[in-house]
């Protein structure tokens, strides 16, 4: 049995522990043994987005030495956070101490579901259900690590996908720039409602909880009937 370790994150850790949950499981079940360092604290992005540098490296530096001691790949159920670590870490650490772990954290980190189809090949062995499924795949994900297939093949093996219209745009959310300009945020997010609802979809799920978050309140709001689920949700509950 292979070991990996589970940077869970901060939205998951303080808002979704269900998603974390679902991740250890998921990879339990493709034959791992689930590790996760209790010394690991945020990746240091919300910080680093803010232009507050010196603080962003504190943090980053704090997690980067409780992962440099542990072995496997790190698997972390967002695009956003895994973008952070494998590209803006190193950078933002280059010229210090902790360039070396830092870049060799970069190296093993894998977004969930890159890691369990590109690296695994454990596409789950479910039985597609019927139910009308649309996938948004966040921006991080998409442009900073070159996800936009896996997502969509995990749903498919598990249940009907449903195309979006627009399926690559942004949802708004973009960590503070829904914060700096809330009207421009807001109005990306019921562009994507909109695509959303048109699809037919029942459930949507997504790779990152921050945009789920953001999308989630949008539909409620709206009175919508659609589920928001982070895709290891979905996974998991169709193939348990």
């Amino acid at each position: 049995m292979g070991v990996c370790q589970l940077f869970v994150t901060c939205l998951v850790d303080a808002l979704a522990p269900e998603v974390g949950r679902a991740c250890v499981e998921l990879l339990e079940g493709a034959g791992l043994e689930v590790q996760f360092s209790e010394d690991q604290t945020c990746c240091g992005q919300p910080a680093y987005n803010a232009g507050y540098r010196d603080q962003a490296r504190r943090v980053a530096a704090q997690t980067v030495s409780a992962l440099d001691r542990t072995e496997g790949p790190i698997v972390v159920p967002s695009g956003s956070c895994a973008d952070m670590l494998a590209h803006h870490v190193p950078a933002l650490l280059a010229d210090g101490p902790h360039a070396g772990p830092a870049r060799r954290v970069a190296a093993r980190v894998r977004e969930l579901t890159q890691f369990l189809v590109d690296d695994l090949g454990a596409v789950p062995a479910g039985t597609a259900d019927g139910r009308r499924v649309a996938c948004h795949v966040s921006c991080h994900g998409l442009r900073g690590l070159g996800i936009r297939d896996q997502p969509g093949r995990l749903v498919e093996s598990v249940a009907d996908r449903v195309p979006v219209r627009d399926a690559e745009e942004c949802c708004g959310f973009g960590g503070l720039f829904s914060l700096e300009l809330p009207e421009v945020s807001a109005a990306s997010m019921r562009r994507k409602i909109r695509a959303v609802e048109e699809s037919g979809a029942e459930i949507l799920v997504g790779t990152d909880l921050g945009c789920l978050l953001h999308l989630a309140g949008g539909l409620h709001r709206a009175g919508s009937p659609i589920r928001v689920l982070h895709i290891a949700q979905l996974l998991r509950e169709s193939t348990r």
